[in-house]
């Protein structure tokens, strides 16, 4: 599956041996784009064994799908030829055309999913990419000749889906859902992630992709636990994640004042409602439920190690409890690469980004 849907993502996108349309792509986030950062952990929060990579080229990698998560996509639209590596165990070399420093469990507020063990917070992978700007700065000779690289990279950032679901509405571990409101909470990660992506910005980082928060309260592990009838999302999360969201756009603008800033807002939010609204027409047919997992939704419990999964995964949203499938995020990647509704995007998809 995979292998087909990278011939024609890589025909869509950049022509046969051009080179890509960006030289580096460096990569920020949670679970939903790992790719291997945290094989190397002693965590809950793992992906490397079947059936996780069942269609994926290598088998399991480490990524929370059956096969290409969004930045995959993206990395095969932007016209690279090998997917972006893992920090951990990235080579020098590697470094010059970008790595994903991502890891699973991560929040933006630096307790978030302590309760699995380890991960790499936001700020660790802030802190692990000024050590790769340092090591560019030696490769390249000097701290112009890296500015210089780094301000035609892409970088995207997705924070703040773990906030929620491993803190905010966990109160068995957490106490900020007592704390804060909603609004209260929100500003509090806004201001939290704003401070890091001013490191960013200081280490270079130019093009920046904020990618919102999707609907957590659709998930089938939050179906299984507080919907109802099963199907229905669960409102009260999916607010408080709309809050958070409207302050990212707001971040946006206010970055896009800095010199030679161009930073964007990708709604996966009204990406996923939109699927939701008519899965047919995106060629999908079960939304409320893993393709593997245990118990009600099969979202009580992540895909079990050489559990079997179903046949017709490309008809699904949801992989397991909590990530969608391959056939999700190649409609989430490709419209964050290229935007389909102007509500997709503020002010501009990824492929305009590139050529800026």
């Amino acid at each position: 599956m995979a292998v087909a849907i990278l011939a024609v993502l890589g025909a869509a996108a950049t022509p046969a041996g051009a080179a890509p349309q960006v030289p580096c792509y460096f990569i920020f986030g949670d679970s939903l784009v790992d790719s291997g950062n945290n094989n190397f952990i002693v965590s809950m929060a793992r992906a490397n064994y079947p059936p996780y990579g069942i269609d994926f080229a290598g088998g399991p990698s480490g990524r929370f799908s059956n096969g290409l998560t969004t930045v995959d996509v993206l990395a095969k639209l932007l016209g690279f030829e090998d997917f972006i590596p893992p920090f951990a165990g990235a080579s020098s070399q590697q470094l010059l055309s970008g790595v994903n420093f991502a890891s699973a469990a991560a929040g933006i507020r630096e307790e978030t999913g302590q309760q699995l063990g380890g991960r790499i917070s936001f700020r660790g992978q802030v802190e692990n990419y000024q050590s790769a700007v340092q090591e560019l700065v030696s490769i390249l000779g000097d701290e112009d000749s890296a500015a210089t690289h780094l301000s035609k990279c892409i970088f995207t950032v997705g924070m703040g889906s773990n906030d929620y679901l491993n803190n905010y509405f966990m109160p068995a571990f957490y106490n900020t859902g007592s704390r804060y409101t909603p609004e209260q909470y929100a500003e509090s990660l806004t201001a939290d992630y704003s401070k890091l992506l001013q490191v960013m910005y200081r280490y270079g980082a130019r093009k920046v992709a904020l990618i919102g928060v999707g609907q957590v309260g659709c998930s089938p592990n939050e179906l299984a636990q507080r919907s109802a009838d099963g199907v229905t999302c669960v409102e009260g999360i999916n607010s408080a994640i709309r809050i958070f969201n409207r302050r990212l756009v707001g971040l946006v603008d206010q970055f896009n004042r800095l010199p030679g800033a161009h930073f964007t807002y990708v709604d996966v939010y009204g990406i996923f409602d939109d699927i939701l609204r008519s899965p047919g027409a995106h060629g999908l047919r079960v939304t409320n439920a893993g393709c593997c997992g245990v118990g009600r939704n099969n979202g009580q419990v992540t895909c079990l190690p050489f559990q079997m999964p179903c046949a017709n995964r490309h008809e699904y949203l949801f992989w397991d409890a909590f990530h969608p499938t391959e056939a999700a995020n190649v409609l989430v990647g490709q419209r964050t690469y290229s935007a389909r509704l102007a509500s997709d995007v503020h002010p501009f998809d990824i492929r305009t980004l590139a050529r800026l």
